[in-house]
């Protein structure tokens, strides 16, 4: 992996970047929901398309198929999460294809990384205890370090401001339209991780951005002006 060595620093998205976390959100919400009798038909393909859109378009898109959650969508909510949280507690939590060893690659390097998540300490903790590579990764920015969800770029700002120094290079990785357009506020070059069937990938890709199917797919010639 020739190639990492262009970059100072690497910033991540967590889920369905570096862990195959999303469709546990999807089954979390589709057992929340039918234990409050409603039957959540969407494809897996549904959830990720609205789920990646924004901060709010879940809720919203959720809220339209059943209106009857719009009065109590915190409860529904912390309900999801517990049930998410139950999931990776039990150990279910894979890496992605390739993160394993582009991490080991880069912790070999000592070249600097940092993930950047909507996820919250703690489920970083629980899966980073059951992956371990995880916990080579030196700074961590989680849903409690910031105030404004990707696709505002505080999240990566705060990355970039405590990882980098003068001159360096920076690459981000995200799989979803939200995270890419906060990484495109920043100055990390950004890299759409994605399949290419991805129901968002001609959105997202708008502007040149580098895409490819799967981390593993990066080739050892890629090279990024």
């Amino acid at each position: 992996m020739k190639w990492i060595r262009q970059f100072q620093l690497f910033l991540f998205d967590f889920d369905g970047l570096l862990v195959n976390t999303e469709h546990l959100h999807f089954q979390a919400y589709i057992n929340t929901l039918a234990q409050r009798g409603y039957v959540l038909d969407w494809s897996f393909a549904q959830f990720c398309e609205v789920a990646q859109l924004n901060a709010t378009a879940l809720r919203e898109a959720l809220c339209i198929a059943f209106p009857d959650l719009e009065t109590d969508w915190s409860a529904v909510y912390e309900e999801k999460k517990k049930a998410y949280f139950n999931m990776i507690l039990s150990g279910k939590v894979e890496m992605m294809p390739g993160a394993e060893q582009l991490l080991k690659e880069l912790a070999t390097a000592g070249i600097r990384r940092c993930v950047v998540t909507n996820a919250s300490l703690e489920q970083t903790h629980v899966i980073a205890s059951q992956r371990l590579i995880l916990k080579t990764i030196p700074h961590w920015i989680t849903r409690e370090d910031y105030s404004r969800p990707k696709p505002d770029p505080e999240c990566y700002l705060q990355a970039i401001a405590l990882c980098t120094q003068p001159g360096d290079r920076i690459i981000g990785f995200e799989d979803s339209l939200r995270g890419l357009q906060a990484l495109g506020q920043t100055s990390a070059r950004p890299v759409l991780i994605c399949p290419s069937h991805h129901p968002l990938l001609e959105l997202a890709v708008q502007g040149g951005v580098m895409h490819f199917e799967s981390l593993e797919s990066i080739p050892d010639n890629f090279r990024m002006t």
